[in-house]
């Protein structure tokens, strides 16, 4: 039992711990320039070269909340005469082009295809898109002024395909839950991996890509920021990582639906693995590693805690090696009384515990959903 629970908890170990250090200690010694993760550094230089930009905003939210974020992309250090926003109203959604009323010459609205989702209205809106760089915001949240020159400055490397941005909670970027800190831990991990080859996922709020790489999103896709940069790997691109380019998000998720959105991007993750299979292949996918630490063996975590835990408690309850069984016996009711006392006493461990909780849920929930081959699961 005991070599049991030592290797579950090593095996947590490594997937949490031992793989972002091996993946930050080999981009160290790969990288010899900036670590910006793609390209030229100068802003300047996407302006430069005169590529047309298309803003591509997929949305299902109100006339209001959709000009207000046009107008925020609108307002940008980029040549006004090389930038156009394209806004694709979902097909399922209230919205119309008329309610949006007059809002930039350079602004398009188009009706997303049906059925609906947002795959099938990134599909409609890059249709009408010009631009030979296209840049991806959703509609919730804001870009500095410098964002899309910085993104187009990335892709100045042709070895790159797409670029993600940085998105930071709230504007002052500092961290209020579990979840906060795990987005920090996130974006550095990803810089990190786009420094070595490629970040495994981009921020559907925030990313770039060139026009001519872009392929048509299969409907009901939950996760077209993970899917289409790995498209993209396997075609033989590089996906990067800008940390200037920044979007902010304002918004503050209650536990609930933290649990939902995760849920939500875990059951994305085994859809990936079932319409795109190369990506389970090492032979296929230059990142095949990569993916594997980042997404797949992510999704054993609950398991490996569960049995883990469970063996630990069946050693000390059997008397954890020694000859008195009842010492092991109380030594796992004081740890659980002390793990049950300082979680009911410190408002901070109680708030973190449920939400680390939360999230292993969301693993099994995304886990039945896979098994079951439920991908409908944008109102879960």
């Amino acid at each position: 039992m005991l070599i049991v629970a030592i290797a579950s908890l090593l095996a947590v170990v490594a997937i949490w711990i031992g793989y972002p250090v091996v993946v930050a200690l080999l981009a160290s010694l790969v990288v010899k320039r900036s670590p910006r993760a793609a390209g030229a550094g100068d802003p300047g230089t996407g302006v430069s070269n005169g590529r047309r930009v298309t803003v591509v905003i997929a949305s299902v939210d109100s006339p209001e909340v959709i000009r207000a974020r046009v107008e925020d992309a609108l307002t940008t250090d980029y040549p006004p005469a090389l930038l156009e926003v394209v806004v694709a109203l979902d097909a399922g959604g209230t919205a119309s082009s008329a309610s949006l009323g007059e809002i930039d010459p350079r602004v398009r609205v188009v009706r997303g295809d049906a059925p609906g989702g947002k795959a099938l209205s990134l599909n409609a809106a890059v249709r009408q898109a010009n631009g030979e760089i296209l840049v991806f915001s959703d509609t919730a949240q804001r870009f500095e002024r410098s964002t899309i020159p910085r993104l187009v400055a990335a892709l100045g490397d042709s070895r790159f395909g797409a670029v993600s941005g940085s998105l930071q909670i709230g504007r002052d970027g500092a961290p209020a839950n579990l979840a906060e800190r795990y987005w920090l831990f996130e974006k550095w991990l990803r810089l990190q991996e786009a420094r070595l080859h490629s970040t495994v996922g981009v921020t559907g709020a925030v990313y770039a890509m060139r026009r001519e790489c872009w392929h048509p999103l299969p409907a009901g896709l939950i996760l077209d920021d993970v899917y289409v940069p790995m498209l993209l790997v396997l075609r033989g691109f590089r996906v990067g990582f800008e940390p200037t380019a920044t979007a902010y998000d304002d918004r503050r998720f209650p536990p609930a639906q933290e649990f939902k959105r995760k849920a939500r991007t875990l059951t994305g993750v085994v859809q990936l693995c079932v319409w795109l299979p190369a990506v389970m292949l090492p032979w296929r996918n230059p990142i095949w590693l990569q993916f594997l630490f980042h997404k797949l063996l992510r999704l054993a975590t609950p398991y490996l805690l569960l049995v883990g835990g469970v063996s630990a408690a069946a050693w000390l309850a059997s008397g954890a090696g020694i000859t008195t069984p009842w010492v092991g016996t109380m030594l796992l009711l004081i740890m659980l009384a002390l793990a049950t006392l300082a979680t009911a006493a410190v408002p901070r461990i109680r708030r973190a515990a449920s939400m680390a909780f939360a999230m292993q849920v969301a693993v099994v929930r995304a886990t039945v959903n896979g098994l079951r081959g439920h991908w409908d699961v944008w109102s879960r």
